[in-house]
């Protein structure tokens, strides 16, 4: 195996400084908010801004990410937000401070399919595999890390210093990215168009069967499995009746499981193919859902969930790397903003259905049929020809 680039390594610190600021100011806006408005509902809207937002600047983000460039994109990205964060503790009422996370989770748009492409292009095609392991063990330390130093910081400094410690880690992110090497890239010169690049996207995927096919099932799985994340704390406290301390260990454990499968991800990345990464980490993660949920006793639970963080890492590991290898870079901004806007709407409408009917049936039998459909269909993704994952490694469907 050949050595590994010095760049990587910033790369991967980067996004992993980014990663636990995202955690940094989950924590510190929900006491932010709550303090200044005692209000449940309040504290809510943050999770309905959010998604809501990024609903609806995907359907331009894409467009407008395949005509810029990326690596100056994802600094600007990162100073933004940190911009935006530095103001929100200057904010003294709820409209300011949804404005503020209106422009955070816009600026968020445009950094996942930005970075993606950064990393097809410039991580060697013998190194993605492992790199995306890595990233996702550095993703999942974040998990563990991120939530925990946002509450001691709270507790011992100030709301405020906490945002600012937060926006600090972005410019510091930004900072790392700035020292990758130059991209060479094709940016769009045609003019934009959201009819165009819409049609544009379509007939690219319609003119792969199995590309397409391939997007649908695992889309359609995934939300399956995000929706059963929000019923997650619902079923530990309710179900098994875990104080919410005990909750909170437990999330951690979930992670310490995604830390040591991406370790492991890492390892065998030059003796297990990404095909086997995404069939059997993707299967036996959404099997492991359905565990979850069949428990009966809190260590049933623990297992599963430990489990599931590592069955995970493979899957994301294995789908990211299929994805730099698969999709033509000059597409991947529209095409990754198609993928995440689906991705948002499927989520809410299957929440809310999930929700809905475990509020009328058992959440344990909801949830088992929800991990029982995800499952069927992870496994109809084990019927897509070997060849085809085959050809994604060499490069010819991009091509």
């Amino acid at each position: 195996m050949t050595r590994w680039p010095r760049y990587y390594l910033a790369f991967l610190i980067g996004l992993g400084v980014s990663n636990i600021g995202n955690w940094l100011y989950l924590i510190a806006l929900n006491v932010f908010v709550w303090r200044l408005t005692e209000s449940p509902a309040a504290v809510a809207g943050i999770y309905i801004v959010g998604p809501v937002i990024r609903m609806i600047s995907n359907v331009v983000a894409g467009s407008l990410i395949d005509r810029m460039n990326k690596k100056k994109l994802v600094i600007l990205v990162d100073v933004s937000r940190a911009l935006f964060i530095f103001l929100m503790p200057f904010a003294s009422e709820l409209w300011m401070i949804y404005l503020l996370i209106a422009c955070t989770n816009v600026a968020a748009t445009f950094f996942g399919p930005s970075s993606t492409y950064l990393i097809t292009t410039l991580v060697r095609e013998e190194h993605r595999l492992r790199f995306n392991a890595v990233n996702a063990t550095c993703s999942s330390g974040a998990f563990m890390i991120g939530p925990a130093l946002g509450g001691i910081l709270v507790a011992t400094t100030s709301i405020v210093a906490t945002m600012w410690l937060n926006a600090a880690s972005f410019l510091v992110c930004a900072c790392l990215l700035a020292q990758l090497p130059a991209v060479k890239q094709q940016v769009l010169r045609t003019k934009w168009s959201l009819k165009e690049d819409f049609y544009i996207v379509v007939r690219y995927l319609n003119g792969q069967a199995f590309l397409k096919q391939f997007l649908l099932l695992y889309t359609v799985a995934l939300m399956l499995a995000f929706a059963l994340d929000s019923q997650e704390m619902t079923f530990l406290l309710r179900d098994l009746h875990v104080s919410e301390a005990l909750y909170g260990l437990t999330v951690s454990l979930a992670g310490i499981g995604a830390v040591l499968g991406g370790m492991v991800a890492a390892t065998f990345a030059k003796k297990w193919s990404q095909r086997k990464y995404i069939q059997y980490g993707f299967s036996l993660t959404l099997l492991s859902y359905g565990c979850f949920y069949a428990s009966f006793h809190y260590v049933l639970a623990v297992i599963s969930l430990i489990v599931l963080g590592f069955c995970m890492a493979f899957s994301n590991s294995g789908y990211a790397t299929w994805y730099q290898q698969t999709i033509e870079p000059s597409l991947m901004g529209r095409i990754g903003s198609v993928i995440q806007f689906v991705q948002a709407v499927l989520q809410v409408l299957l929440t809310l259905l999930l929700g809905v009917l475990a509020e009328r049936y058992s959440l344990a039998s909801v949830a088992i049929v929800f991990a029982l459909i995800a499952f069927i269909f992870s496994l109809f993704i084990w019927k897509i020809p070997k060849p085809f994952f085959q050809r994604i490694q060499k490069g010819e469907i991009a091509s």
